[in-house]
């Protein structure tokens, strides 16, 4: 009887190490609760890991040993896999290349709306030598503040944006997300869709600007809603509304996709993340850092916000900007650099 309670034990440790640790394995990646659980994956091999130790002192009591052996040996393992996948998206890279006449920068930060000035947004996006600025949870009249003041410091930018009325939360910031381009880059009008919210991520917009002239990527400055319990079929539905706008040629995806890359398995198409967009984070050495919350170490938050890009471009360079955490925003800017494939 004692054997045979060890054994189920043990077998209930096994399956619960293997749902957390691949949970694409059994479908469950978007299902609740287990999509909130694996958006923190660094803090998930850090229980595991203590867990493993706790085990391993179990294992000084005769009666129990082999028990805790066996459920320590169980831990470890699953433990070991999360920190060696952390470890292969990349744990953090310090700045970026030099850019060159034909790099493009794109920046993203969810600003938390009035909780970031718009002096800040137009400092750190001058600075990195941005093109594209994607600005989630930030008004016309903030992102407009912000060319204004990037334009005076010699960087112009033209502002677009999209904003709910009826279909969010009228006078709430994160109804509306704003997008920077620069001149250089062409003319550009976000699409009928995205204002009127016919074809649009669910509960807070995204906008989808689309080159009037020139031969610029379309750029869809992203914001799906967060996978609290009561929206997420939403959440599910904004994922797949992400997914499907990397479909064509030429797309710049950047924002807050309130997702990791756990949550987007399957959802990729000819060996991309997301539809045919790559994570540029991932292929760049920062896929596991965290973008939310500041008030957590990067290393144990979750990399929820993402430039993704389709094939036309490539990744030589990416930075989540930890230096920015009292800023204001819960969540951290990220800046990547790109190249047009082939040169």
């Amino acid at each position: 009887m004692r054997r045979l309670l060890g054994f189920l034990v043990a077998l209930v440790f096994a399956a619960s190490a293997a749902v957390l640790t691949w949970p694409s394995a059994f479908g469950l990646e978007r299902t609740f609760p287990l999509a909130q659980i694996i958006s923190f994956r660094a803090a998930l091999a850090a229980v595991l890991v203590a867990a493993t130790l706790l085990m391993l002192l179990f294992a000084l009591i005769r009666p129990i040993r082999a028990l805790a052996l066996v459920l320590a040996l169980i831990l470890g393992v699953a433990g070991g896999v999360n920190v060696a996948l952390l470890s292969q998206r990349g744990l953090g890279t310090e700045g970026l290349p030099a850019k060159t006449d034909t790099s493009l920068r794109v920046m993203t930060w969810n600003t938390a709306g009035s909780a970031t000035s718009a002096e800040s947004i137009a400092q750190f996006a001058v600075g990195m030598q941005a093109d594209v600025v994607t600005l989630p949870e930030t008004t016309i009249d903030t992102g407009a503040e912000v060319a204004e003041l990037m334009r005076a410091m010699g960087q112009p930018m033209w502002a677009h944006h999209a904003e709910y009325g009826e279909y969010g939360i009228t006078g709430w910031d994160a109804t509306s997300t704003t997008v920077l381009i620069r001149p250089e880059l062409g003319d550009y009008s976000v699409i009928q869709s995205s204002l009127d919210g016919s074809s649009n991520t669910s509960t807070v917009p995204s906008a989808v600007a689309m080159p009037v002239s020139g031969d610029g990527p379309i750029i869809v400055a992203a914001h799906a809603v967060a996978p609290r319990q009561e929206y997420m079929p939403q959440w599910r539905s904004d994922l797949q509304w992400l997914a499907d706008q990397c479909a064509s040629d030429n797309v710049i995806l950047a924002g807050d996709f309130n997702a990791t890359l756990d949550h987007m398995t399957g959802m990729g198409v000819e060996g991309g993340t997301l539809g045919r967009c790559h994570d540029a984070a991932s292929d760049s050495g920062n896929g596991g850092v965290g973008t939310w919350p500041t008030d957590a170490p990067a290393l144990l938050g979750a990399p929820i916000d993402h430039v993704m890009a389709t094939p036309d471009w490539t990744v030589s360079g990416s930075v989540v900007m930890r230096s920015l955490d009292g800023s204001g925003s819960d969540h951290r800017p990220i800046v990547v650099q790109l190249e047009r494939t082939g040169g």
